[in-house]
């Protein structure tokens, strides 16, 4: 019932900027704690950034000083603005979300993700 919809993924050159978004539509009374995670080839998918409802953030160590999360409660999107990417930044990028889709009931979803290749 809860869809999660990304865009803004693409290739840039080292040096460049995206920015990554989230929509939550269908059932949504509320949504607790977003995050941004990626997985690159072989590897295992790792969190990059969190941001809960009150707007605390955090951010993997690797992405500090460059990428930013922030989330719109009003248009139930979340967003990761990256900036000065490096070829080390290509994964593919996947939203989660816990949202609360009834009474004492909140389920995590996934975005489809969203592949963002950055070039040497």
């Amino acid at each position: 019932q809860v869809q999660l919809v990304e865009s803004g993924g693409g290739l840039v050159q080292a040096g460049g900027s995206l920015t990554l978004s989230c929509a939550a539509s269908g059932i949504v009374f509320g949504i607790n704690t977003m995050g941004w995670y990626r997985q690159a080839p072989g590897k295992q998918r790792e969190l990059v950034a969190t941001i809960t409802s009150g707007r605390f953030t955090n951010y993997a160590d690797s992405v500090k000083g460059r990428f930013t999360i922030s989330r719109d409660n009003v248009k139930n999107t979340v967003y990761l603005q990256m900036n000065s990417l490096k070829p080390e930044d290509t994964a593919v990028y996947y939203c989660n979300t816990n949202i609360w889709t009834q009474l004492g009931r909140a389920t995590d979803y996934w975005g489809q993700g969203t592949q963002v290749t950055v070039s040497s």
